[in-house]
């Protein structure tokens, strides 16, 4: 069966999507709030629309005659845009509203890890009035992490003892505008994501992947959407055991039991502490950037993943086995007082090895420049991360970077070793 696939998003996660599907059977569209080159390039049709208005795009959808949809971004999720191409009798790989509340309810997603008994949880307190929250800061024993309980772009969350002191974090509450907030126990360790294909119960799991939300080199500064990210040829990373991978593919398994009617990509957001893995959040989309060091070494075809989901199964998921290294180049500023304007000196060509997905960018008939948002993201490939970010970070040398800034210390051997003494340290043994 011909199939055509309309990509609900624009971003660099995105065009890791359409990449993706650009060399299988399908025919592609792509409809987004802005216009992305790459997208468009791989797609026979490109429209700029609303995603966070169902009708919207499922009228685009039924213009191009879509089959299938693959829903990127989150806030779509959260708009219903899958139930109503569902309802429109055109398959959505990406979750309903309900069930994508275990991302954007993390309200929801804590009190449904305690109901079902999920392991990795942290001790939490949800909130609605903030001076009862500020109580409760003054009231811990111990460092807490403070996050909105909806959607924020990742740039939502404060650690008291990192980022702020108990002082700054009640200040930060009583000036925010935020209707709830979820206090929890800050964890200690390293973070890491890992990635499910999920359908009709399904799990099929992708590379671990450890992202970096700090601005700066060092993981110093503000969070942001996420600055780059590596993965290792293994499923694992370099600070991690197989055993560590196994024990948080079993909590997204047992969190995908007790989901109801889950399709789509559960991510999970993991921070591997003395005591094994436990659950910073789930999200229910591919990661951005993971998506982008995840899909360029998915072997299965990913329409074939699509129609079987479609069907109610998975196939089984090879892997090319790897290293990638992904560095996110982003408008001077970002993101606290971003920088629009500059011109992008990259393209497919001059990234060399290296693939170029781009993200929140103007296209204009003398180039393209950048937004307030993150721009572009080059993607290292080979047989070790070293090697691997190397690759990606000629890309950069080669393009030019004036007006942009990126974090050139994600994916080197020092920041990589350091991981890994950092784990050791807190497991008490060295190496």
């Amino acid at each position: 069966m011909h199939e055509t696939v309309l990509l609900v998003g624009g971003g660099g996660r995105e065009h890791a999507i359409a990449r993706a599907l650009a060399d299988s059977d399908a025919e592609l569209y792509g409809c987004a709030g802005t216009r992305n080159p790459g997208i468009a390039a791989l797609a026979a049709g490109f429209e700029t629309l609303d995603t966070t208005t169902p009708q919207a795009v499922v009228a685009y959808a039924e213009e191009v005659d879509a089959t299938l949809a693959a829903v990127g971004p989150e806030a779509p999720l959260q708009a219903g845009v899958a139930d109503a191409l569902a309802e429109n009798g055109i398959f959505p790989f990406g979750p309903k509203a309900d069930a994508a509340r275990i991302e954007t309810d993390k309200a929801y997603q804590r009190r449904f890890m305690r109901e079902h008994d999920i392991p990795g949880c942290p001790d939490f307190a949800t909130f609605d009035d903030m001076e009862r929250a500020c109580e409760h800061i003054d009231d811990s024993d111990g460092d807490l992490v403070v996050k909105p309980a909806g959607l924020t772009g990742g740039k939502g969350v404060r650690v008291i003892g990192e980022q702020l002191s108990p002082a700054e974090a009640k200040e930060y509450l009583r000036e925010s505008k935020y209707d709830r907030v979820v206090l929890e126990e800050r964890l200690v360790g390293e973070e890491f994501t890992v990635q499910a294909f999920v359908a009709d119960g399904d799990v099929r799991t992708t590379p671990a992947v450890q992202d970096h939300k700090r601005a700066y080199e060092g993981d110093e500064g503000p969070n942001t959407g996420g600055m780059g990210s590596y993965s290792a040829a293994t499923r694992e990373l370099p600070f991690m055991t197989e055993a560590d991978y196994d024990a948080a593919v079993s909590i997204i398994e047992e969190t995908v039991d007790a989901l109801d009617d889950y399709t789509g990509v559960l991510y999970g957001q993991f921070m591997l502490t003395a005591d094994g893995p436990k659950v910073v959040e789930f999200n229910a989309r591919f990661g951005d950037p993971e998506a982008m060091n995840t899909l360029p070494v998915l072997d299965t075809d990913f329409l074939d993943v699509l129609t079987a989901a479609r069907g109610g199964d998975l196939p089984e998921l090879t892997f090319d086995e790897r290293a990638t290294v992904c560095k996110y180049a982003v408008p001077a500023g970002y993101p606290e007082d971003p920088d629009a304007g500059a011109q992008v000196g990259i393209d497919p060509e001059s990234a060399g090895d290296a693939l170029l997905f781009y993200a929140s960018v103007d296209e204009h008939e003398d180039g393209i420049y950048t937004t307030t948002s993150r721009a572009f993201a080059v993607v290292g490939i080979a047989e070790s991360i070293a090697e691997a970010e190397e690759i990606a970070a000629d890309a950069l040398d080669a393009a030019d970077t004036d007006g942009l800034r990126v974090r050139e210390d994600i994916g080197t051997a020092d920041l990589v070793e350091s991981r890994i003494e950092h784990m050791a340290e807190l497991r008490g043994h060295e190496g």
